[in-house]
């Protein structure tokens, strides 16, 4: 009654796939976390990597094909591509799919509570209307126009941000905490980065929106994780399985462990498991990139200006300033948690200015 009937190699066959997907969980973490460690590093190791190693493969990659390589990735990267959206909604379908036809209705078959149930389909409405939202609006477009105006909103702090630049693609001087953005062919207003996945630069005006749109990706991944494993872990106790043994290839009897419990689930229910994992590693993901954004929301930062100032910790000058006066560089954006947390969904439309006492 408690013994599993497992006389073939199975238990290996679910420790090679437990440390497989272990082994990947964590070659993509430390991937993702190197990213961001190099990301502010003006000539990081990544780069250099990467830069030798296309030199090595151009020497037996024919030109012909690195033309085109070279095109499709300039057109991927540096052009405004909807590409990634169209990945973005694949994904999203592609799980919730999944969702829906599996593990919804095992979970109503075990008398579920049907709120947990539904509060993903909630997640995902309020996630496609941020994404909506944060595609399709005006970041902050700095113009001729405009741009008189937008100069008087922040002040420079001579150490980021120059008075006195004029963009030599728009021809527009340079408003405090903006950044031309070479994707989108145009200056953008407390530019903080452009964003494959929403196809749109991330600035002052959807800066706001943006947060809400990865809290609520990284609420909707979270809660799809809680669920399915709710339900697995359901189905391990209905079953009674983990109270069992198996026979291994030599005969010898063995109590249930965690490799074996996770080749049982991953045979009965495939999609469900292989939807778990990937579920768990876009919440962890998405959480980092959460907390770094938070991060910059509660200091009023944003990432352009934190990859730079970390640029600049590693200078002692700037080129503009006499030699032997040292660089300090001091965020003077932030004014208190929550009117940093103001600002960035009621952005600033003139510059305030400090009382004199």
């Amino acid at each position: 009654m408690g013994r599993a009937s497992c006389g073939s190699p199975r238990p290996r066959l679910g420790m090679d796939f437990l440390t497989l997907f272990l082994i990947y969980l964590c070659f993509v973490l430390a991937t993702t976390a190197l990213l961001c460690l190099c990301s502010g590093r003006k000539e990081s190791f990544l780069t250099r990597s990467v830069s030798r190693a296309s030199q090595v493969l151009s020497l037996v990659i024919p030109s012909q094909l690195q033309r085109v390589t070279h095109r499709a990735l300039h057109r991927l990267f540096h052009t405004r591509s909807c590409l990634f959206v169209v990945l973005h909604v694949a994904l999203q379908a592609a799980v919730f799919g999944e969702y829906t036809w599996e593990v919804f209705v095992y979970c109503r078959e075990l008398q579920f509570h049907l709120l947990p149930l539904l509060l993903p389909y909630l997640l995902l409405a309020g996630n496609l209307g941020c994404f909506m939202l944060c595609s399709r609006a005006n970041p902050g477009t700095v113009t001729k126009s405009n741009a008189a105006s937008l100069v008087g909103v922040y002040a420079y702090d001579g150490v980021l941000f120059q008075r006195g630049l004029v963009c030599p693609t728009c021809s527009v001087e340079k408003p405090a905490r903006s950044k031309h953005c070479s994707v989108c062919r145009t200056c953008v207003h407390r530019f903080d980065h452009h964003c494959v996945w929403v196809n749109n630069c991330i600035g002052a005006s959807n800066a706001g929106v943006f947060l809400l749109y990865l809290l609520s990706l990284t609420a909707t991944a979270a809660a799809l994780a809680a669920v399915t494993a709710a339900l697995l872990i359901q189905v391990l106790l209905l079953s009674n399985i983990m109270h069992g043994s198996y026979l291994d290839a030599q005969g010898q009897e063995h109590p249930v462990e965690i490799a074996f419990l996770v080749q049982h689930l991953f045979l009965t229910f495939p999609r469900i498991v292989f939807m778990l994992g990937f579920v768990i590693l876009l919440t962890l993901v998405l959480g980092g990139y959460c907390s770094f954004s938070l991060y910059l929301a509660l200091t009023n930062q944003t990432t352009n200006e934190w990859c730079k100032s970390q640029k600049f910790g590693g200078s002692s000058h700037l080129p503009s300033q006499p030699h032997g006066r040292p660089l300090v560089y001091k965020n003077i954006y932030s004014k208190g948690i929550w009117r940093n947390l103001k600002e960035i969904f009621n952005p600033p439309t003139v510059l305030e200015r400090k009382k004199k006492t």
